[in-house]
């Protein structure tokens, strides 16, 4: 069973979603790429990979997704722990995997050098527009993610609203600034390292629920919110989708039997690829 909370309703309906791990018959395979950027903003040299749309070598621009990990992850998740080389063949999307460690995809509180917000947007985003063949406009631009990830993907499109016209998050963390590390232990240190202690500004700064009341009502980002019925950040998701609904901005909300798993966000990030070439343009730049 399926709920979905579209613009402030509620439908109901029974859904099966097939998560097959073989190849798709008649369609090219997608060429994949691991490359390193020498970030400024950290520093240091980061890892990415792209998976280029089949189509490619053909010519032409596309519109690019950046697909970021959750915690404890790394930017070979996506593409090894799901089928998404599989999906990726029926869109022209360029997908970007960064590596982010524990960050949070945010500026370090606690650890000066831990710039990882400034990163994605200061370093990687002109480096992947440089290097590849990308519509360089917000209209072509989209970011999603999973847990810290889905948290991380909000959080840029409502920190750089002229940035992407499509944010998704899976299992979304989104309480990341706010109370989380107060509701689970293993989680605590490092969110107390990046957002500082309760009432930082750090936090306040990065507070997806903060951020979104600072916006005027609609907005150019269609935001897309999926989590599982078992998962324990579920409460949260509605929270912030009752928000949105709220602020009339463009979005929706999914739900689907599922927890905190591989096996959830393998069926769920079909849909959200599905809804991200809907939402590009996929029109070159003059």
């Amino acid at each position: 069973m399926k709920r979905v909370l579209l613009s402030g309703l509620f439908v109901l309906w029974v859904i099966c979603l097939g998560s097959s791990q073989t190849p798709s018959p008649g369609l090219e395979s997608p060429q994949v790429q691991d490359a390193t950027l020498q970030s400024q903003a950290l520093g240091r040299e980061i890892r990415y990979r792209v998976i280029l749309p089949a189509h490619y070598a053909e010519g032409g621009r596309f519109p690019v997704l950046y697909l970021l990990h959750g915690l404890y992850g790394d930017y070979l998740n996506w593409d090894t722990r799901t089928g998404l080389e599989n999906y990726a063949r029926h869109y022209d999307l360029l997908i970007v995997m960064p590596d982010a460690g524990n960050s949070w995809y945010t500026n370090s509180a606690g650890v000066a050098a831990d710039k990882f917000e400034d990163f994605l947007v200061k370093d990687l985003i002109p480096e992947v527009d440089n290097k590849y063949r990308t519509i360089r406009d917000q209209h072509a631009r989209a970011i999603a993610g999973l847990s810290m990830g889905g948290y991380g993907a909000i959080k840029f499109a409502l920190k750089y609203p002229g940035l992407f016209r499509f944010a998704g998050s899976l299992s979304g963390a989104l309480n990341a600034a706010q109370d989380l590390d107060a509701q689970r232990a293993e989680f605590r240190d490092k969110l107390v390292e990046v957002f500082g202690p309760a009432q930082s500004k750090t936090r306040k700064e990065n507070d997806v629920f903060q951020l979104l009341k600072g916006l005027p009502a609609g907005g150019k980002t269609y935001f897309y919110l999926a989590c599982g019925s078992s998962d324990f950040f579920l409460p949260v998701n509605r929270a912030f989708a009752e928000q949105l609904a709220a602020g009339k901005f463009s979005y929706e909300y999914h739900e689907t039997a599922g927890g905190h798993t591989w096996e959830y966000w393998d069926q769920a990030v079909q849909p959200l690829l599905e809804a991200v070439q809907a939402r590009l343009s996929t029109a070159a730049n003059p």
